[in-house]
């Protein structure tokens, strides 16, 4: 026991050469995909939707619990639902779902102003676009796409109608059929009905997640000297680097002490009840299919602003990569 103690203080202590050496061992990761701890990461959401889809076939409660596709959730009335998680009035949902992006938007602020692996202005900035591109993101899925947005829009090419917008065509207004969406057709009294209807919370919750993992892990990773960073990039002559090489700060030696901080464990809250309600939604909330576009949906907006500067240096040189 004291040899593996004094082994693995002498690893801790050993000069950085030495560990660069070890690392370098390593078989390099690409450029054009996530490295294998971002594999890791990423892969806790198929997994989560997963475990859940198998609960809710396996629990007698949620089998027996009626099931509104239209409104893709099980009963609402507390006497019939399956669980206090499954009714849409829950605290949980209100709340911190409905307001999801707040949330996420406000634990990332409080890191980027506190935690000291953001101590340069070109870092923020940098992070801060990167935080508008993954907003973007999900404001063109879920609230606005030059019209509609993009879950909405889906839904329409795929079939899916207003019933109140329906019923006033036939009166005689032909314009509401292609001008409702799924927020006015609700308020209107109506009901979304056929087509494909992508998650919008597997969707918000997997990108906000992950949008956050990436944004902290990376940094703390770096400053705290826990672990190599195996991301690498393509150069403008075309080779292929450690992305060490564009670190222009060396990771905080002996800085541990601070490595997560307050904004950290803000942060860790947050991707606890993220998880949390996706493994909500996805025992008590839409079909299989709608779940898995929502997390594919979701992933391709993860590619385009973490993966994708990668391998192109001149988007790299606007947006930057976490820790760097």
């Amino acid at each position: 026991m004291v040899t593996t103690r004094r082994g693995a203080e002498t690893w801790a202590e050993a000069a950085p050469s030495t560990r660069a050496s070890a690392a370098s061992t390593r078989p390099r990761s690409s450029p054009y995909v996530p490295t294998p701890l971002e594999q890791i990461g990423l892969a806790i959401f198929p997994a989560t939707l997963i475990f859940g889809t198998i609960f809710s076939v396996l629990s007698p409660q949620t089998r027996s619990a009626p099931y509104d596709h239209v409104t893709q959730s099980h009963a609402q009335d507390p006497t019939m639902a399956p669980s206090y998680f499954a009714r849409k009035s829950n605290l949980f949902n209100v709340l911190f779902v409905k307001q999801g992006w707040g949330w996420m938007s406000l634990a990332f602020i409080l890191f980027v102003l506190l935690h000291p692996s953001l101590s340069t202005q070109v870092r923020r900035l940098q992070a801060c676009v990167r935080w508008v591109l993954v907003t973007a993101c999900w404001f063109f899925v879920t609230q606005w796409f030059f019209g509609p947005p993009i879950i909405d829009r889906g839904f329409r090419w795929t079939g899916g109608r207003c019933e109140l917008a329906e019923m006033e065509v036939e009166m005689g207004d032909t314009s509401v059929g292609e001008k409702v969406t799924a927020v006015a057709c609700k308020a209107a009294g109506g009901k979304w009905k056929g087509g494909h209807d992508i998650s919008g919370h597997v969707f918000l919750l997997v990108l906000s997640t992950a949008f956050l993992m990436e944004e902290v892990g990376w940094a703390v990773l770096r400053w705290a000297n826990w672990r190599e960073d195996e991301r690498t990039v393509v150069m403008a002559d075309g080779a292929t680097k450690s992305a060490n090489v564009e670190a222009g700060v060396a990771a905080g030696a002996g800085r541990a002490q601070s490595w997560f901080g307050l904004s950290g464990k803000i942060t860790g809250v947050v991707v606890g009840l993220n998880l949390w309600m996706l493994l909500m939604t996805a025992i008590y909330f839409h079909t299989w299919f709608e779940k898995l576009t929502g997390l594919l949906t979701a992933t391709v907006g993860f590619y385009v602003v973490y993966i994708v500067p990668r391998f192109i240096p001149a988007v790299r040189g606007v947006v930057g990569m976490p820790g760097i």
